[in-house]
């Protein structure tokens, strides 16, 4: 039975993981389990392809929206009997609230969670000390703090939209968020040209003008973009979680969580996805399925304690591990910016649909993050241009 996942973190992640997995012992009659690497760069056409030829995982993580496309299509077995057994032996109530309700479907629950992913930021503490700026509080201290750091040859808005970074367009919808929009109305229908969104994009086309933003970052790579951090070229910029672990050096030591700094109406706020694990219908056995995943579920705690996975626990026990407490960045994400933040749903809601795989690693949202970086644009017609594009998508 395969077992497919993502690197959800620096490469010892997937070693640990690896071997994690491949020490799973099955019940008696049911398989063992193969594990398998899936790169976010291929990620969609990968999964597409292997589960509509039905040589797809048995079991994999994926996207957060991965999930509700792939039920819509009639290839998801629902986790509903799972999660009566975690109900059983008393390990559902370890979960933090309100997750399994993010899976749930008319038809039943879709998924089971599997870890919390927030889109933060960070600032490189010497530089912004050396330029002689302070830490942002608000849009208009962000672009002073911005341009002091340009006379030092620092960039304040460090960031990328290559091929295979996701992460780029991921925080440019985190600040449509922060000032209380996104895009997606309360009936789960595009809504991106409104005036908080175009506000939004506005304040980044002020920051490329004030030469905060990197020429040629439209290109960057998620490994473009860590290697600009290690070498004291971003000072300011959002991240996906642990970026600490992405970077080595000097520079790595000085990186700082940014407490949420406020937009022009005062408020505050990020991406946020309750990533999950999934099960196929396409398996040797649905008992193998979710015996293996309801092991895995009790044994992945090892992945924090080793401290090899960024991203956020999504069960009590591994949050209030010594493991998690001690690791003052996962503590900062968590504390700062957990609490503020909203999935793809937003404004409108929190809850995940199948229409935001339109979005979620899709063309038209990587296509505007190229866009918007490229500085070359006006906030309202880029943001014409990713609705008709989701709109066409959906």
């Amino acid at each position: 039975m395969k077992f497919w996942n993502m690197p959800w973190g620096p490469p010892a992640f997937n070693v640990v993981d690896k071997a994690l997995v491949e020490s799973y012992v099955p019940p008696a009659g049911l398989p063992r389990v193969t594990y398998g690497l899936v790169e976010w760069a291929t990620w969609t056409q990968t999964f597409a392809t292997a589960v509509d030829s039905g040589t797809g995982p048995a079991v994999s993580s994926g996207g957060g929206i991965q999930a509700f496309q792939f039920a819509a299509e009639g290839k998801i077995a629902y986790a509903d009997h799972l999660i009566e057994t975690l109900k059983a032996k008393n390990l559902y109530n370890n979960f933090l609230p309100g997750l399994f309700e993010a899976m749930k479907t008319p038809a039943g629950y879709v998924a089971v969670p599997y870890q919390v992913d927030v889109r933060v930021w960070y600032y490189n503490k010497a530089l912004l000390e050396k330029a002689g700026a302070e830490v942002p509080t608000d849009w208009p201290s962000y672009i002073s703090a911005g341009k002091k750091l340009a006379k030092i040859g620092a960039y304040g808005f460090g960031l990328g939209g290559g091929s295979g970074n996701n992460v780029g367009s991921q925080v440019l919808v985190s600040l449509m968020i922060a000032n209380g929009g996104g895009l997606f109305d309360e009936y789960q229908k595009p809504n991106c040209v409104t005036e908080r969104n175009i506000e939004a994009m506005e304040f980044v086309l002020e920051c490329y003008a004030a030469g905060m933003v990197a020429p040629g970052c439209a290109v960057y790579t998620l490994a473009d973009v860590y290697n600009q951090w290690t070498a004291g070229k971003f000072a300011m910029g959002g991240s996906n979680m642990g970026l600490k672990t992405y970077t080595s050096g000097a520079a790595s030591k000085d990186l700082v969580v940014m407490p949420p700094f406020k937009g022009p109406h005062g408020t505050e706020g990020t991406f946020m996805s309750p990533n999950n694990i999934m099960m196929y219908k396409e398996t040797p056995t649905q008992a193998g399925s979710e015996a293996f995943l309801l092991w895995y579920l009790e044994h992945m705690h090892v992945l924090w304690d080793k401290g090899v996975f960024p991203d956020l626990p999504v069960q009590k026990s591994v949050e209030d591990s010594p493991a998690v407490k001690l690791d003052t960045e996962l503590y900062d994400e968590a504390s700062l910016w957990l609490p503020v933040g909203k999935t793809y749903g937003a404004p409108g809601g929190s809850a995940l649909f199948a229409g935001i795989g339109a979005v979620d690693g899709a063309p038209p949202l990587l296509d505007f993050a190229q866009t918007m970086l490229e500085g070359k644009t006006s906030a309202k017609g880029a943001l014409q241009t990713l609705q008709s594009a989701i709109t066409s998508a959906l």
